[in-house]
């Protein structure tokens, strides 16, 4: 830019063009995904071991540490953190409270008989999470970085994944939209989280046993135009 200016002669008057960039201040960078190379890990101080037996009722009990990553318009994804399990601190005026901003996932790992951890066919859940983000106007990401970030989160806790017929770690991805604001908008802020929880089989008489049903016309989850083949809140 020097260069230019010099170019220019004395007394030369410079381009609006380049007085607005010599005026305006930097734009700040954007980061349109995360990464899981740039993952940062804060371990638990005292962190409780797992407990021995077989797993309690679906859904009671948490790993120590969680996966976070915070997004906004103005900045974009934040980088992804892996952190100690902690309660959320939301405005009361959180659009996903107020909106039903907010989607979430469920998939699984499980202990091999060879004793190595697989994860349950997580390319079809996170397709369908980018889908639900989508129908929310929750922001996009990269399916592979957060199955990375995932995969790193399931290694810090593998100690954490029971073994035995029907037992898993169940994983807990949430995406919701934690802007202070009234009114029905795409959410200028943003976070995705995953918890996880060691789990046994989802009904209580086991994987294989029948499990009575009941179809009720007058409640419908899906319809033309819904959201039937996302999973948001509500």
């Amino acid at each position: 830019m020097a260069a230019a200016l010099r170019g220019r002669g004395r007394g030369a008057p410079l381009p609006p063009q380049l007085l607005v960039r010599l005026l305006s201040p930097p734009r700040r960078s954007v980061s349109h995904v995360f990464r899981a190379a740039e993952l940062q890990v804060e371990l638990a101080e005292g962190a409780p071991a797992p407990p021995g037996g077989a797993p309690g009722p679906f859904g009671r009990s948490f790993t120590p540490h969680m996966l976070w990553v915070e997004w906004s318009r103005a900045r974009g994804w934040a980088p992804p953190r892996i952190r100690p399990l902690r309660d959320l601190n939301l405005h009361p005026a959180a659009c996903g409270l107020h909106y039903g901003i907010a989607l979430f996932e469920g998939l699984k790992a499980f202990h091999g008989a060879d004793g190595r951890v697989r994860l349950f066919r997580p390319e079809l859940h996170l397709e369908r999470m980018e889908r639900s983000a989508r129908r929310l106007c929750l922001p996009a990401f990269d399916r592979g970085e957060l199955l990375e970030c995932i995969r790193a989160l399931v290694r810090v806790e593998r100690e954490w994944v029971p073994r035995g017929g029907g037992a898993s770690l169940y994983i807990r991805p949430v995406m919701l939209g934690t802007e202070a604001a009234l009114g029905v908008s795409p959410p200028a802020q943003a976070l995705l989280f995953a918890v996880l929880s060691p789990a046994g089989p989802y009904f209580g008489g086991g994987a294989l046993s029948p499990v009575r049903l009941l179809a009720d016309p007058g409640h419908c989850r899906a319809w033309p135009g819904g959201a039937g083949n996302c999973k948001v809140a509500g």
